[in-house]
């Protein structure tokens, strides 16, 4: 989620509701840890986190414990986040192979049980939570032992996506190894992550597996309306649908209103390219979207282009 759940997507999300947390992209401690210890600027990828409505939780990566556990104090105590989630799943090979951490730390319950203690002794009384993937490859699957340490080391929750590192995104998420993890848990809640794209989905989750929570990433890109539909369904309420054709419109033109108001006219509109794409997902005309979008230098250009494949009339392209 990296690169897309920023302070204008997380707005976005809080105005429809039904989210009960929102987490920041994810961190470098080491990154965070200089640049708030020199009173620089905090990096784009906290970007609001001082004036955001809280509950918020920031997702930290790292491999070293220290570190780890000064950046957890620094954002618990002296900008008052709400949560502090310790990433120990990300695939992607420059925070994994390459720096050591995020997914790589899974070969190492030891050094993660290391990790959880210090930062939970430093960031007390404010919860640390953890997320995990089942286990580097499908030969070395050890999300139990993994989840277990962090458990004992003082874990407020556990995060799991049920897919492995090696697995990336491909394939789909396996909820019977997450169920799993939840019979060795004797404290701490579960939630569980992957592949949930519908209410509907979500709450035959709940029906099917002994987890405490649900985690929605992928899905809520382009449909930041899915969590208000999940606590619908949950409450045993007719789901609301999605919003039509011109609503999405407007929701997407908001977006890029909030990202541009922060990164100006050049860069804003360079970055709403990517965003712009999730909101297409799947939708007859998200080529040539894509394609279109794909071109735009300015935030007159995004306009046009996204009147031109959200009319205002209802028309579908």
């Amino acid at each position: 989620m990296a690169g897309f759940t920023d302070h204008a997507f997380r707005q976005i999300v809080r105005e429809f509701g039904g989210a009960g947390l929102l987490a920041t992209e994810m961190v470098s401690a080491k990154t965070f840890a200089w640049l708030d210890e020199h009173d620089a600027e905090l990096p784009d990828r906290l970007w609001g986190v001082r004036d955001e409505e809280r509950p918020l939780a920031v997702q930290v990566w790292d491999n070293d414990p220290e570190r780890m556990a000064r950046a957890g104090a620094r954002l618990a105590h002296k900008h008052g986040i709400s949560i502090i989630d310790i990433n120990f799943g990300c695939p992607v090979r420059k925070v994994s192979e390459h720096a050591g951490s995020g997914s790589y730390l899974l070969r190492y319950p030891k050094r993660v049980a290391t990790i959880v203690e210090k930062v939970v002794r430093a960031c007390e009384p404010t919860p640390v939570t953890a997320k995990i993937r089942l286990g580097c490859t499908r030969n070395t699957i050890n999300a139990v032992d993994v989840a277990r340490v962090i458990e004992s080391a003082g874990a407020a929750a556990i995060t799991v996506h049920g897919r492995t590192a090696h697995e990336g995104f491909k394939g789909t998420a396996d909820w019977e190894r997450i169920a799993e993890v939840k019979r060795h848990l004797d404290r701490i809640p579960l939630i569980g992550n992957g592949d949930l794209d519908s209410a509907e989905k979500v709450v035959d989750t709940f029906h099917r597996y002994p987890i405490d929570g649900v985690m929605i990433g992928r899905a809520a890109l382009g449909r930041p309306w899915i969590f208000r539909q999940v606590r619908a369904a949950l409450r045993g309420e007719p789901i609301p649908p999605d919003p039509s054709l011109a609503e999405q419109r407007d929701v997407l033109l908001r977006h890029c209103d909030l990202v541009v108001e922060r990164f100006g006219s050049e860069k804003g509109t360079m970055l709403m390219r990517k965003y712009a794409c999730c909101y297409v997902q799947g939708r007859r005309g998200a080529r040539r979207f894509r394609s279109a979008v794909a071109h735009v230098c300015s935030v007159d250009e995004f306009r046009e282009v996204v009147e031109q494949h959200f009319p205002r009339d209802g028309r579908r392209t």
